[in-house]
């Protein structure tokens, strides 16, 4: 029996609405293609890599090593232009990480609220979503369906979601992104407060923080860290925060200094073959696989460059 609603929409129209969410879906890749992602990786094209623009490229030196950070101004210019000028000025040099909740976030800044902001911008407007307008690069569609958003998928290298009743589009809180810290204002935040998400996706807060780039190398030193037994996380004793020794821009730092890495392309042959490794698993492991896949659960990959 027909559907009372679809009984008023012509035949050709619902035909063209499916055609249409059929050109969104990736290309079905070959299942006798599909193997390892070690496999994929390794016989993947050097077209199919970019190394990050070491002016969207922030280094964080902790005790413990390294984070590599990497910017989306894409998304969020403003956050993205006041953390460089943050960053330059030296404002995270000497602070702390001063937050970790398990499978949740850890966050860094200020805990004191004491150092200068100096000239960068004290409160910034949102940049929660942007116009799906302009130049954002080729979109990847995931191909699978989205609890949080219409259509979901990967763009310059990090997962976003895009809505076309609204023409919008916005980042997403997977694991190793990251966001600016604010209060209940929504314009509140400036990238002094940041924090990686360490945890299961928490989605519910896409489009209540502003996004401002994803964590490309040393994660394991933000998720490994001691939790925090206060509220929320937070370390309750000054002595247990960890020590920022410095955040500096990649551009800023000699060649000879800087960390040496690709990562592959969102738009690539070989991304499309891993987002299809990743939604139907057939590792000898595997016995069942899921025939979909969660837009958080796929990695984007980066390699060392020796």
């Amino acid at each position: 029996m027909t559907h009372p609603l679809l009984s008023r929409v012509p035949a050709f129209a619902i035909l063209a609405a499916v055609a249409a969410c059929s050109d969104l879906r990736p290309k079905p890749v070959a299942p006798q293609a599909v193997t390892s992602l070690p496999e994929i990786l390794e016989n993947s094209p050097a077209q199919d890599w970019r190394t990050p623009d070491p002016g969207d490229t922030l280094y964080m030196d902790l005790p413990s090593g390294r984070v590599v950070i990497e910017l989306a101004p894409l998304y969020a210019p403003r956050h993205a232009d006041n953390i460089r000028a943050l960053v330059r000025e030296g404002y995270f040099d000497g602070l702390a990480i001063e937050r970790v909740q398990d499978n949740f976030v850890t966050q860094w800044g200020d805990a004191d609220g004491k150092r200068a902001i100096g000239s960068a911008s004290r409160t910034l407007a949102s940049e929660f979503t942007r116009p799906l307008d302009g130049d954002l690069g080729a979109f990847t569609p995931l191909g699978s369906g989205d609890v949080y958003a219409p259509l979901v998928g990967f763009t310059a290298g990090f997962p976003v979601a895009r809505d076309t009743r609204t023409k919008s589009t916005w980042l997403l809180h997977c694991y190793g992104m990251v966001g600016a810290g604010r209060d209940n204002d929504v314009n509140s935040g400036n990238g002094a407060e940041l924090y990686a998400v360490i945890g299961h996706a928490p989605r519910q807060i896409d489009r209540n923080a502003a996004l401002v780039g994803r964590v490309l190398q040393g994660m394991e030193l933000l998720s490994s860290l001691p939790r925090g037994t206060g509220a929320l996380g937070f370390y309750e004793k000054p002595e247990q925060r960890i020590p920022i020794v410095r955040m500096r821009v990649a551009a800023d730092v000699p060649a000879a200094e800087r960390t040496t890495i690709e990562v592959l392309r969102t738009d690539s042959p070989t991304f499309r073959a891993v987002i299809e490794q990743r939604r139907n698993r057939r590792d000898a492991w595997y016995k069942v696989p899921a025939g979909a896949v969660d837009v958080c659960n796929v990695p984007i990959p980066v390699r060392a460059i020796h």
